[in-house]
C-alpha cells in the first residue's frame, strides 16, 4: 500500500496538459513512498491516451473504456474500482472542474483526507505535508495530512510535464457503472471564444495600464508582430474589453507558454497564480517596484506607449 494512482484528464478528444504534469507529481510522491506509479485513463480514446501517458516513471496504465467524455458516475465508479485493485496510498487528480467533481466523492466513500489545489508536497518520516494557497492566493500555507492514505487535487501549471517514452504495462479494466438518475448526454461550451490561451506558445497579456479600450489596438499589433495570442488580466475582462476566455489568473485560466509578455500588469497574486509557470516572463511597467518584476526574467521599466511601438518596429 505504497503506490500512487494518478487519474488523467481529457477534453474534446485531447489529453489535457495537467495529465502529464500529474505524472511528474505522482512519480515524485511514489518515489518518496517507495511504491509504483499507476495511471488511470477513463473514457474516450483510451488506447491513444494511454500511449501519450506512457512516459518514463509510469509503471502501469489502467484503461477504462466507458463513455466518451467526463461523467461523474463513470469516473467515480472507475476510480473506486482502480483503488480496490491497486490499494494505493495516494490518489492524485487534477484540481479542475472535473477533478473537483469526483475527488470529494471518492474521498468520502473511502474515508480519505482530501486536500485540494495542491502546489507542492513533501513526504518525510511517514508524514505528508502539502503546500497550498489561501485568502485569494495572498498567503501560502503548509498543511499536515494525517492518516496512512490520502487524496490530493493538484493545480495545473505547478509541476513540469513528464517527457520521453516509457515502458509501462497497459491493461484494460472492466468497470460496472451503477445506474444513476443523471447522465451526461453532451457538452456545450458557453463563452469559450475563438482561442484557448492555455494552448498558446507565446502570450502577450495586457493589464489596466493600457488605460482605455481603444489603446488595446497597440498591444494587438505587438501580438500580431510576434505571432502571439492576446490575453489579459481580470480588469480588462471586467471592463468588457476582452472576453472571459482571454483572462489569465486564478479566476481565469492557468497558462504555461514558452514566452509570456505582461504589458501594463502590476502582478497581483491572483494574476501571478495563473502565469508563473511560464518558461520566460517579460514585464513592461512604469513602476519599478511592481510585483510582476519579482517573477520576471526580463523587465522593462517604462511607459508601454513608448516601449511597445519600439518592440513592434523591431519584430516587424
Amino acid at each position: 500500500m505504497s503506490d500512487v494512482l494518478v487519474v488523467s484528464e481529457h477534453r474534446r478528444g485531447e489529453l489535457r496538459d495537467v495529465s502529464l504534469e500529474l505524472l511528474t507529481a505522482g512519480r515524485e510522491l511514489a518515489d518518496a513512498l517507495g511504491g509504483d506509479l499507476h495511471v488511470g485513463v477513463v473514457a474516450g480514446d483510451v488506447e491513444r491516451f494511454a500511449d501519450e501517458l506512457n512516459r518514463p516513471g509510469v509503471d502501469r496504465i489502467h484503461t477504462v473504456e466507458n463513455g466518451e467524455e467526463f461523467d461523474h458516475t463513470v469516473y467515480a465508479a472507475a476510480v473506486d474500482t482502480l483503488v480496490d485493485r491497486i490499494d494505493p496510498t495516494a490518489v492524485l487528480t487534477p484540481n479542475s472542474v472535473n477533478g473537483l467533481d469526483y475527488a470529494p466523492a471518492i474521498a468520502e466513500r473511502l474515508d480519505l483526507p482530501l486536500v485540494t489545489d495542491v502546489l507542492g508536497f513533501a513526504y518525510d518520516d511517514d508524514s505528508l505535508t502539502v503546500t497550498r494557497e489561501m485568502y485569494g492566493s495572498k498567503v501560502e500555507t503548509t498543511v499536515a495530512v494525517e492518516g496512512d492514505r490520502f487524496c490530493l487535487t493538484a493545480r495545473g501549471g505547478e509541476f513540469a510535464p513528464a517527457e520521453g517514452v516509457g515502458d509501462a504495462e497497459v491493461e484494460a479494466v472492466d468497470v460496472e457503472t451503477p445506474e444513476s438518475g443523471a447522465r451526461v448526454k453532451g457538452f456545450e461550451e458557453v463563452g469559450g471564444g475563438d482561442v484557448d490561451i492555455a494552448d498558446a506558445d507565446v502570450l502577450v497579456s495586457v493589464g489596466r495600464g493600457i488605460g482605455e479600450e481603444e489603446n488595446l489596438e497597440l498591444v494587438e499589433e505587438l501580438a500580431d508582430a510576434l505571432g502571439a495570442t492576446l490575453s489579459s488580466s481580470r480588469p480588462i475582462v471586467d471592463n468588457g474589453w476582452l472576453p472571459k476566455n482571454r483572462q489569465v489568473g486564478q479566476s481565469g485560466k492557468v497558462v504555461t507558454p514558452d514566452v509570456y509578455i505582461a504589458v501594463g500588469i502590476s502582478g497581483a497574486v491572483q494574476h501571478v497564480a495563473g502565469m508563473k509557470g511560464s518558461e520566460t516572463i517579460v514585464a513592461i511597467n512604469t513602476d519599478p517596484n511592481a510585483p510582476i518584476f519579482d517573477i520576471a526574467d526580463y523587465g522593462i521599466v517604462g511607459d508601454l506607449f513608448d516601449v511597445v511601438p519600439e518592440l513592434i518596429a523591431e519584430f516587424e
